[in-house]
């Protein structure tokens, strides 16, 4: 009957064992795709402040083309696909971020900029020119930025969009 006994004990012990393993290796996997991801997140996160430095450097929207000139695309037509739905633009279409994110990441993020509208405004034309001419208009130009990035692995990839708006003299 002793016998009996301390083979169930020793049983129940063994299933708890192995059970409290596989818990603890599940969540150690967990915590591993949550460290991707947010490396992932990071890196596209550094490849949106990369694309608004650009923005912040540019000119003329004439760069802009249709053909994504430098990874700068013009206005896209109305109805269009998504240009970061098409698995090529992120090859041929866009550019590599030029912030060093580490050997942690498996590729570098990558971004491109859609030139999505202009936005001319005469309401408040006494604030920019002269109060008593009101031809002046502030006019705004709107830019779509849209970055990947990868984690530790190819398998974790975050896309982040923002919307940037500067005047442009």
């Amino acid at each position: 009957m002793a016998l009996f006994i301390s083979l169930v004990l020793l049983l129940v012990l063994t299933i708890l064992g192995v059970s409290a393993v596989q818990t603890t290796s599940l969540e150690t996997r967990m915590a591993r795709n949550e460290h991707d991801l947010l490396l992932a997140f990071q890196s596209a996160e550094s490849a949106l402040r990369d694309a608004e430095t650009l923005l912040d450097s540019i000119t003329s929207t004439a760069a802009f083309t249709s053909s994504g000139n430098n990874a700068l695309w013009s206005m896209p037509p109305v109805g269009a696909a998504n240009r970061w739905d098409d698995a090529g633009i992120w090859t041929n279409g866009s550019r590599e971020a030029d912030t060093p994110v580490g050997a942690a990441v498996r590729t570098p993020p990558r971004y491109f900029i859609e030139h999505i509208a202009t936005i001319e405004r005469e309401e408040n034309a006494y604030q920019i020119d002269d109060p008593y001419s009101l031809v002046a208009t502030d006019r705004v130009e709107i830019f779509r930025i849209t970055a990947l990035g990868t984690g530790g692995t190819d398998r974790a990839r975050v896309m982040l969009q923002t919307t940037y708006g500067r005047v442009i003299d």
